[in-house]
């Protein structure tokens, strides 16, 4: 059966990646022409329809329909998390394989927004391509991993009962690693914790 909801999600960053790109392009524009007063208000402008740019193309991979047989390069893949973490508390480091399948792709952005959520005051999530298994390892000084979202995504399954709309992608990840043929596989520290696709 057609899964709706990624459709619904592709259709929207579909419809909005256009016009973002062309503020984009009419910032750079802008910013080439040599008497244009507010270069600072500009930058700050550019900084922030690169930023939507990145949050729509990581919302179009992880929220989307994934599609059978598309690969994304993995060079994409490091872009699209550097353009959407650029700037905040947490510092991304991204070694993909040099290809994945864009369902693979899927699960790999649902847990990095899975892992986010876990470092309350920043920290770092790193993303490695070995031998077929993709691992994400998140490191920081606090981490929270609340029972309700993690111990469900450990055991391969949805959370139950309510989640709110920034939860959404911890009923998401369990249903997208199996269609994408993935066990997750979980292993926590007081300060770092890894998990394995």
């Amino acid at each position: 059966m057609t899964d709706l909801t990624a459709l619904v999600g592709s259709r929207i960053c579909h419809d909005l990646i256009s016009p973002i790109g062309a503020i984009g392009n009419g910032m750079e524009l802008l910013e080439m022409l040599p008497d244009v007063a507010g270069r600072d208000e500009l930058g700050l402008i550019a900084d922030s329809v690169a930023r939507a740019n990145g949050r729509i193309r990581l919302f179009r991979l992880a929220f989307g329909a994934a599609g059978e047989g598309v690969e994304v390069a993995g060079a994409e893949l490091a872009d699209i998390l550097n353009d959407y973490y650029g700037g905040s508390r947490i510092e991304i480091a991204a070694e993909p394989p040099a290809a994945l399948p864009r369902s693979l792709a899927k699960v790999v952005l649902l847990a990095v927004l899975c892992a986010e959520t876990s470092l309350l005051r920043g920290g770092r999530i790193a993303i490695t391509g070995l031998g077929g298994e993709i691992a994400l390892t998140a490191e920081g000084d606090r981490l929270n991993l609340d029972p309700r979202l993690w111990l469900p995504i450990a055991e391969g399954r949805a959370p139950e009962g309510e989640i709110s709309a920034a939860e959404v992608q911890f009923a998401l990840l369990p249903a997208a690693a199996r269609a994408a043929g993935r066990h997750l596989a979980l292993s926590r520290g007081d300060t770092r914790f890894d998990l394995v696709l």
